[in-house]
């Protein structure tokens, strides 16, 4: 029976790192087809039908490209950042369900859709994401690049401050629910559409959504490597794989970013209506993962100082207010 857990925990790893892999690829070119469709453009069109095949031309592109570490660079660091980056979003997903559980066909074997089904699960990916700072923070200090440290000074200021936001936004609804685990979360909101949490905390749902878009790097918050200030901030001095990874990570945390505000605010993988749980909760993320895509093309970048205004007169005094009105509720 433990021989038959760990070959079922191995083969899910696997699963898991080559899905949201090739997610990463995938959602490149839907986000680029996005912003094209939204700017009145193409996109992608001349590699394969409608341009899918760039995809694979990208991911050639990345393998095949030289790999370029620079003279005065800390190279043992240098190196190993970007495999922090990929590493840590890849570890978060580990406490994530991402499916209901289910019966393998022709057989009577429960498959548990979870590597680890912790029950602090959402403290877990909560505190791995946040591990995944150091990774562009120290790929831009080995880099030996002016903009690269530029990029590693607003990684701190960024992803530290709205860390804080992240937590303090989720908290409210783990009063409600009782329990860190997000199979528990999940289960709370059974029963319908009327049962999820983000009819009663829409503030705290709102919140979680504008930190993860500034911990994930993405628009209007991507100060670690707005082009037009710091060139490609620390990831300036990276090329090739490297680079591909950092991409890799910044995907797979958008995917966890959607994923767990399914499971807390919208109901998991509960069913809606007809609509089975293991369909109902992709869609949820798949419609999470496009307004990622909306809102860059229709949000312009901020400044540092707008940035940090934002999170801490704005957003913490909010989320500290929602936690405050939510205990006296619940008393």
């Amino acid at each position: 029976m433990e021989s038959a857990y760990i070959i079922e925990t191995i083969i899910k790893v696997i699963v898991i790192l080559t899905v949201f892999s090739a997610l990463a690829g995938i959602t490149t070119y839907f986000e680029r087809k996005v912003l094209a469709f939204m700017q009145r453009r193409l996109g992608p069109m001349h590699v394969g039908p409608y341009g899918i095949l760039q995809v694979a031309a990208d991911g050639i592109k990345l393998f095949t490209k030289e790999d370029i570490v620079p003279q005065n660079a800390v190279k043992p660091i240098f190196r190993i950042a970007p495999v922090f980056a990929a590493a840590t979003a890849f570890i978060a997903m580990a406490g994530v369900p991402f499916l209901p559980e289910f019966t393998l066909p022709f057989t009577d074997y429960v498959v548990h859709p979870i590597v680890a089904d912790v029950n602090i699960g959402i403290l877990f990916v909560v505190g791995v994401m946040a591990v995944g700072m150091y990774a562009p923070l120290l790929g831009g200090m080995a880099s030996h690049n002016k903009w690269s440290l530029l990029g590693a000074a607003r990684t701190v200021i960024q992803m530290l401050s709205f860390e804080v936001v992240t937590g303090l936004s989720l908290i409210a609804p783990l009063m409600i629910v009782g329990s860190l685990s997000l199979i528990d979360i999940n289960n709370y909101q059974e029963g319908g559409i009327g049962h999820w949490i983000v009819w009663a905390q829409p503030v705290a749902f709102i919140l979680y959504l504008i930190s993860g878009y500034a911990e994930t790097n993405r628009t209007p918050f991507d100060l670690l490597e707005h082009e037009a200030e710091v060139v490609t901030g620390y990831a300036t001095e990276y090329s090739g794989m490297r680079w591909g990874l950092f991409a890799i990570g910044e995907y797979a945390n958008m995917f966890t970013v959607a994923f767990i505000a399914s499971l807390v605010f919208l109901g998991g993988f509960n069913p809606i209506g007809i609509i089975p749980g293991g369909l109902a909760i992709l869609l949820k993320v798949s419609f999470l993962i496009f307004l990622f895509l909306w809102v860059r093309a229709a949000w312009p970048h901020v400044r540092p100082d707008q940035l940090m205004w934002l999170c801490w007169k704005v957003l913490m005094p909010l989320a500290v207010v929602n936690i405050l009105i939510t205990g006296i509720v619940l008393i």
